[in-house]
This record gives structure tokens, sequence and C-alpha cells, in this order.
């Protein structure tokens, strides 16, 4: 596994937070609508919390995703982002054998 893609990603303060969020999104996200622990978090919920343009917002999530640190879904007009657990932990792993 290249690390070095990914640590990049991690590099980046809000990027590195949105991630923190999704591995627990009922700690941070509330919503009426969707299961946020099922069906992933709202993109729209992740831009009210971080406070930075959508455009920004859905940079960060596809460079995440593109490295495999979040999985996205689109379902009907809503996009919804999940913390990849699998991936995390393969990349924890490469990383304690690197280092």
């Amino acid at each position: 596994m290249n690390l070095t893609p990914t640590l990049k990603v991690l590099a980046n303060e809000k990027r590195f937070k949105i991630l923190q969020w999704l591995k627990e999104p009922k700690k941070y996200f509330a919503s009426s609508e969707f299961d946020v622990e099922e069906d992933g978090v709202y993109v729209g919920l992740i831009e009210k919390k971080i406070r930075l343009s959508q455009s920004t917002v859905s940079q960060y999530l596809l460079q995440l995703q593109n490295v495999g640190l979040i999985s996205m879904e689109r379902k009907g007009q809503w996009t919804f982002c999940k913390y990849n657990y699998t991936f995390v932990d393969g990349f924890i792993r490469a990383l304690k054998q690197q280092i």
C-alpha cells in the first residue's frame, strides 16, 4: 500500500476533522430524517458543521473518498458519507509496518 496519498489527505486539519466526525456520526450529527449510523451523514450536515463553502467541502470529501478513507453513496437527491473502517484498519496496519 502506498501510504503517501492518504497521509497527504490527512495532513489537512479540516479533512482530518471530517474523518473524525464520520467515525462517530451519532456523536457529531443529528438528523430526524436519516439514521446517520445506518445511512451515513448527509453532505449538507457536514457543510453546516464545518462552515466551509459547498465547493470546498465537496473537494475535501472527494479527496477522502479517492484515497479510500470514506465511502459516498447517492440516495435520491442526497449524498451520504460513511467512514471506511476496513480501509482505515488496513492503512494503520501498513503504517505500523513502515514506521
